[in-house]
């Protein structure tokens, strides 16, 4: 009974929002408060032993009702997970966006790096993950004394994931919320996430994930929230090694 109203709950409340497509401002102009953005990537990941993981991913965004390009990226990444408990990670990207909304509309070239630190627990059959990040973003070819400053957020995740009994297709769930640093704007909470998802392994040929997440802006007059739909491919290598 508990899960039956649970659905129904969640059920309305994205009709809600899904209804909520577009608000009009005082001066009479139209503000874009909704849109269904596509994600797709494909990736490789090599685990050193156990100590070390790296990866590397090439990724696509589609917005405006998932029929343009948002920006696509190369992304490598680095993992150490020999603390008891605790990862350390790290990675940098390589990003293509597309600015539909700027002075100068066309593909801008960016570069990010982000740091991690994060802590798993296990409760009887529910895996806990919490994350901080600090991620730091800049436009390439464009200089402080041309008014562009890196563009800073920390950002604070938790999430879990259930382990059913003879089940692959393993749910979990996260939140995320974005704090913004910027030179010369207004800085705060910004943006929070909600994501639901699940993994299936394809024995000896990788893994593939979905998931479907609410990203809404905060801290504005007029906040747009964008519903996307993911689809990952992973393969991992291995490497034996003596090393523990």
């Amino acid at each position: 009974m508990a899960m039956r109203k649970f659905l129904k709950i969640f059920c309305i409340s994205t009709l809600c929002m899904l209804m909520n497509l577009v608000v009009s401002a005082q001066e009479g102009t139209y503000v874009e408060v909704r849109d269904i953005e596509t994600w797709s990537s494909v990736g490789l990941q090599l685990k050193l032993n156990k100590k070390w993981e790296f990866g590397l991913r090439e990724q696509m965004q589609l917005k405006s009702n998932s029929t343009m390009i948002d920006s696509y990226f190369t992304n490598i990444d680095v993992k150490y997970v020999g603390l008891k408990r605790w990862e350390l990670g790290g990675g940098f990207r390589f990003l293509r966006e597309n600015d539909t909304k700027g002075t100068i509309q066309g593909f801008e070239n960016h570069t990010r790096y982000h740091l991690d630190l994060s802590y798993k627990h296990t409760l009887n059959r529910m895996d806990f993950v919490y994350r901080l990040r600090y991620q730091n973003k800049n436009e390439l070819g464009v200089g402080e004394e041309e008014g562009d400053f890196a563009n800073r957020h920390l950002r604070l995740k938790a999430g879990v994931g259930y382990n059913f009994k003879d089940w692959k297709l393993d749910p979990k769930f996260s939140t995320e919320i974005y704090r913004h640093y910027e030179h010369g704007e207004e800085n705060g909470f910004d943006k929070i996430r909600f994501t639901i998802g699940t993994d299936y392994k394809i024995k000896k040929a990788g893994e593939i994930e979905l998931f479907y997440r609410i990203e809404k802006d905060l801290g504005i007059s007029y906040p747009k929230t964008t519903h996307i739909f993911g689809l990952s491919y992973r393969y991992t290598f291995k490497i034996t090694t003596n090393e523990d």
